[in-house]
């Protein structure tokens, strides 16, 4: 609610330079810049983590998982120990606990994703009313075993055997019966996994390294594609990374392994002045960045191999994935994934402050040392004071999907939530305790992107 209400400032701000003096301008900026230097969150907040409270009790990790005999819904006995040899998540939670109603449909993908692996999944229930526990089970058609002492969670030996005190809690055990993970956050068992199955999936591929004159001169690129694929025409996604980034990122790279092994080609690059491209990071701007996206757009589609071609942006890359988007024909772009997009980075040139470094809005210095020790141009200021990020991100209709996190201290969410609503018929999905990069689970954001084009390429007939 806050970020809404201090970006409808933004906006006031913006419009009064035409409608009043410069000298109440000032003054109003500087209210609108202490307002929300107090208000908006940073990156060195604190991101949600609810083990830290509720979770302090949980099983510790390497420690043997206790045994135990249950019964089913159908009076038939569940123990552990029956499953050694295997991965198995347990999944406490019950049908009258809202925020176990509102996991399930997380616990239902890993489920579907990794029991095909060899993982089992033991849901162990705290419902005292049998009725009410089938009930659930039928409606959100859980399929996974399910078992049950019929107590109250605080008189349940379970419980206490696994310190739980919270639900949903997951514990995952390995093959050996040794407590892996134990956590309240299911997306944690979810990149545990990942970590664990994904490695032997990474698709073989062909790496062509290049270079593509950008727009402060050439832009170090390397395009990717399955091995096999040689010759024969398939989609490309072209990887656009955020500020001070390159075409090494993790959460990028791991996008780029997923759709590999999707058969979709990647082509990943370094913006001018990142990574190793040409030009100097204090001259980069959106704009420039913009005109390095659409060299880059240029060469891949004068690819003869070359399908389709997708856009996928990171925070600042989204911006500029969604503006390039809009600024070519929708049938020149297949379907555009945003991570993150930082359209915030105008109203924080207006307020005075990018990424932890300040300046006076009005009358930015030539040069701005930010942390970490990278000195941005006060050209970027003055060009993102302007910048009609959603205006022409809006002039494109095709397909896309929009993907930001609750937790994120560089943008909030809201941002990516305003690109949903001028792209009509996109894809949202906001997930929770998830923060910039995605450390919480990037296998997953791959994941989704993925389904997003093959959904996309699906529909095309391809």
């Amino acid at each position: 609610m806050e970020n809404k209400l201090f970006a409808g400032t933004f906006v006031v701000l913006t419009r009064c330079f035409s409608k009043v003096c410069c000298a109440c301008c000032h003054v109003l900026l500087l209210f609108c810049l202490v307002a929300n230097l107090l208000a908006l969150p940073t990156e060195a907040s604190a991101q949600v983590d609810l083990d830290v409270k509720y979770g302090t009790e949980l099983i510790k990790g390497g420690i043997k998982a206790p045994d135990f005999q249950l019964m089913s819904p159908d009076g038939k006995p569940v123990r552990l120990s029956d499953y050694r040899g295997k991965y198995v998540v347990l999944d406490f939670w019950a049908s009258w606990c809202p925020d176990c109603l509102r996991d399930i449909p997380d616990v239902q993908n890993m489920f579907r994703k990794y029991h095909a692996r060899g993982v089992e999944f033991i849901g162990v229930s705290f419902d005292t009313n049998k009725s009410a526990w089938q009930a659930a089970l039928k409606r959100f058609g859980i399929s996974y075993t399910q078992c049950s002492e019929l107590v109250k969670m605080r008189e349940s030996k379970t419980a206490a055997d696994y310190g739980i005190r919270w639900i949903p809690s997951m514990v995952l055990v390995n093959p050996d019966g040794i407590v892996e993970l134990a956590t309240v956050h299911s997306y944690k068992i979810e990149k545990r996994l990942a970590e664990l199955f994904a490695p032997g999936c990474r698709a073989e591929r062909v790496i062509s390294e290049l270079m593509v004159a950008g727009s402060k001169g050439l832009l170090s690129a390397v395009i990717q594609r399955p091995k096999g694929t040689e010759g024969k025409k398939i989609p490309l996604a072209i990887m656009m990374h955020g500020f001070g980034g390159s075409k090494n990122d993790g959460l990028l790279s791991l996008v780029s392994d997923s759709l590999l092994s999707h058969g979709i080609a990647t082509l990943a690059f370094d913006f001018n002045g990142h990574g190793s491209s040409e030009g100097r990071f204090e001259e980069m701007t959106v704009a420039n960045e913009i005109a390095d996206a659409k060299a880059v757009y240029d060469y891949a589609a004068g690819l003869q191999d070359v399908s389709e071609i997708f856009f996928v942006g990171h925070s600042q890359g989204g911006v500029v994935a969604g503006m390039v988007a809009g600024e070519l024909n929708d049938k020149n772009v297949a379907g555009v994934a945003l991570l993150a997009p930082a359209a915030v980075l105008r109203d924080d040139a207006i307020r005075g402050s990018t990424l932890g470094a300040t300046y006076n809005p009005l009358d930015p210095p030539q040069v701005i040392e930010m942390p970490g020790g990278k000195r941005l141009g006060g050209r970027y200021i003055r060009t993102a004071f302007r910048l009609p990020i959603y205006e022409t991100s809006a002039k494109y209709h095709g397909k896309a999907i929009i993907v930001h996190g609750t937790a994120d201290r560089v943008v909030p969410y809201t941002y990516g939530e305003r690109y949903h609503q001028i792209w009509k018929g996109s894809q949202l999905h906001i997930m929770e305790y998830y923060d910039h990069g995605f450390s919480q689970n990037p296998y997953r954001v791959a994941e989704i992107v993925s389904e997003f084009m093959t959904s996309v390429l699906e529909a095309d007939g391809q």
